[in-house]
Order: C-alpha cells, then sequence, then structure tokens
C-alpha cells in the first residue's frame, strides 16, 4: 500500500474512533443519568479505548504522512484553524484529566470523579466531535492539498 493510501486509511479510522468515542461519552452520560453504574463504566472504558487507539493511529499517521495543508481559504480557512486549535488544546489538557478520572475510580473516590468528571466530560466530548469535524473538512469539503 501506498504511503498515501495508507494515511488516509489510518484518517477514516481515526475519523471513526473520535466519532465512536464520542458516542461512548454520550451513552456513557445517559446512563449514568439513569443509575446504571455497570454500563457507564463499560461505556467510559470504550470511550478511553477508542480515544487511546486514536492516539496511537494518529501518531502513526503522522509519522508516516506529516501534516495537511488545508486547501479552504478566507472565512472557512479561520472556522477550520480555529476548531483545530481548539481541539488540540483540549486534547492536550484532557489527557491527564482523563488519567485521573481512571484513578479516582480505581480508588473508589466517586464523589471527586463526579466532581472532575463534570468538567472533563464537555470538554472530552468537544475533542471527540472536533476531531471528526476537522477530519470531514480536511480529507471532505475542501480535500488536502
Amino acid at each position: 500500500m501506498e504511503t498515501e493510501a495508507l494515511g488516509a486509511l489510518l484518517a477514516r479510522i481515526n475519523a471513526t474512533l473520535n466519532l465512536s468515542s464520542g458516542v461512548l461519552l454520550m451513552i456513557g452520560w445517559v446512563f449514568i443519568r439513569r443509575g446504571d453504574v455497570r454500563r457507564h463504566r463499560l461505556s467510559m472504558l470504550g470511550a478511553v479505548t477508542t480515544s487511546s487507539l486514536f492516539l496511537i493511529f494518529y501518531v502513526t499517521r503522522f509519522t508516516i504522512t506529516g501534516t495537511h495543508a488545508f486547501a479552504g481559504v478566507g472565512v472557512a480557512k479561520t472556522v477550520y484553524l480555529g476548531i483545530l486549535f481548539s481541539h488540540i488544546t483540549l486534547a492536550i489538557l484532557i489527557v491527564p484529566c482523563v488519567l485521573r478520572l481512571l484513578y479516582l475510580v480505581w480508588r473508589e473516590r466517586f464523589q471527586d470523579h463526579r466532581r472532575l468528571a463534570r468538567w472533563v466530560f464537555p470538554a472530552w466530548l468537544y475533542v471527540s466531535i472536533t476531531g471528526f469535524v476537522v477530519y470531514v473538512m480536511l480529507y471532505h469539503v475542501y480535500g488536502y492539498v
């Protein structure tokens, strides 16, 4: 498989992983609202797994193909860069927070977990959704150069 084809495949996989993570986060939120801790835990572990796989595949794709220039101009480029910047910034910030959430659950410190999750959940959901949006804008709406 050629480098560009492999890079495009990995980008599609990453978009799917991002979207899957977002769906699992929402499902987990619904479960915890209903008091179904077991299903909440399974959904959140799924979100952690898909997000972790995303990171592995993203680093692999970046190593193989590097960065891609956004082909849009004007307002489209400004919007894209704004979404991309906020996505990257929050993605970096939530990693230690998600690890902390996992630690708190492991230590059975559920009140602390709940308090932190109220902040981390919307940021993580935003990162998952905007990751998919960045992929669609870069590869499908404008095509990369």
